[in-house]
């Protein structure tokens, strides 16, 4: 590389990257367990319809999932409203908004895992623990976490992954503006497009890289 080489500026996005991918997966894990275990192990009328919904993100084009949030976190938008109220800035075009962008693609992944792993719990050490006494936050925490946290390291490395590697919503909400919500996928994209293809492979090279040993250490302790 050229001495003049900024690596700074090179290390930036993949920093960002690791932080937004971090916390949204955390976030998404949350939200995952409280829906697997509330929405996905019981029956109610439109639930079929509600997981539906909640699958969509898996299939729709990014874009579209990127204006989808736009509406729903702009100015015009109450929750966009509230937000810049309370911090004092727009969510949009903020790291930020590409940690709710990772949620969202990530969140249909990370429920079908855990909802699955949650299923394979027998129901019998659940309803014995709920005869013992035990309250609904016992049987999850003490219950059904334990006995599927093969599912909830799955789960977790499929999140992570998955925020990792977004880049159509990301590029919707947050932008690519160097130094503040430019990562690492939006990153290569740039550079592709003003033909600064080795900047590019190098990018393309490190998250090839964190990917590979998020899997390998997933799958390590399997």
């Amino acid at each position: 590389m050229d001495d003049t080489f900024n690596w700074d500026a090179f290390w930036q996005p993949v920093w960002l990257s690791i932080k937004v991918s971090f916390i949204a997966s955390l976030l998404v894990m949350a939200l995952g367990i409280w829906a697997a275990y509330r929405i996905g192990g019981r029956r109610f009328f439109g639930k079929t319809l509600l997981e539906t919904a909640l699958m969509l993100p898996l299939v729709l084009p990014p874009t579209v999932v990127g204006f989808l949030l736009l509406l729903l976190l702009g100015r015009r938008s109450w929750i966009g409203r509230l937000w810049e109220w309370w911090f004092a800035q727009p969510v949009i075009f903020t790291w930020h908004a590409a940690v709710i962008a990772a949620v969202v693609v990530a969140f249909p992944l990370v429920y079908q895992t855990l909802k699955a792993g949650f299923a394979s719990v027998p129901n019998e050490f659940k309803d014995a623990a709920r005869l013992d006494g035990a309250g609904e936050w016992q049987v999850l925490c003490r219950i059904t976490i334990p006995l599927a946290i093969r599912s909830l390291a799955a789960a977790y490395v499929l999140g992570f992954a998955r925020s990792l590697g977004e880049f159509g919503a990301t590029l919707m909400v947050s932008g690519n503006i160097p130094g503040r919500t430019r990562t690492v996928p939006t990153a290569i994209y740039a550079a592709v497009e003003t033909n600064q293809l080795q900047l590019a492979g190098l990018w393309s090279a490190v998250l090839i890289s964190i990917a590979f040993v998020v899997l390998l250490v997933a799958r390590t302790r399997q």
